[in-house]
């Protein structure tokens, strides 16, 4: 006899089954549903701002000042998710959290074995820019490793939401901060 099974299970009553008619199952099952529809707890979470990648501003190339050879490379970078959730703020208002994840790679001339990467965020409301703001992310490669990915912490933000408005009436832009340089740099190897 398994050790699981109680000393006494051979002598415990069997339990009785209720069944119920057929046409009862569909009655019931629907009932439970519509109960668990009215719970709070049920409902959808509220619509997202749309995210996306400005252009051109999802890759960084950074070199040294010496030229744009392979040595001369300090690090290349790739933003490679912006993972964001939405729920019911205070009232009239969304809050939504959001991430930053970038894949980094440590090139031949970046001395030492950690980089500050800049990047930032705006967020619009139609053609209108709501805010800007700029982040870092430290960038730490162990011994022997020369790519890695790196997360932000979280990001929160609060968007102002009507009956006519909702949240995905607003824009979340992310983009590396980028010179001069390593724009044009992004627009000559963009792919066609």
């Amino acid at each position: 006899m398994p050790s699981s099974m109680p000393r006494n299970a051979g002598t415990m009553p069997a339990r009785r089954m209720i069944a119920l008619p057929r046409a009862a199952i569909p009655a019931a099952v629907m009932t439970a549903v519509l109960l668990a529809a009215c719970s709070p707890s049920d409902q959808f979470a509220p619509a997202c701002p749309e995210l996306k990648l400005l252009k051109n501003g999802a890759d960084l190339a950074r070199f040294n000042e010496r030229g744009q050879d392979v040595t001369d490379l300090v690090l290349s970078a790739r933003i490679s998710a912006v993972p964001a959730t939405c729920k019911a703020g205070s009232r009239g208002k969304v809050d939504a959290t959001m991430k930053v994840v970038m894949v980094v790679n440590r090139g031949p001339a970046l001395p030492g074995r950690s980089v500050q990467v800049p990047y930032f965020i705006t967020v619009m409301d139609g053609d209108r820019v709501l805010q800007q703001k700029d982040y870092v992310m430290p960038v730490g490669f162990p011994p022997n490793v020369d790519q890695g990915q790196a997360t932000s912490e979280d990001i929160l933000m609060e968007f102002p939401v009507t009956p006519e408005k909702s949240a995905a009436a607003y824009t979340i832009y992310v983009s590396f901060r980028l010179t001069p340089q390593e724009l044009q740099y992004n627009r000559r190897n963009a792919a066609p």
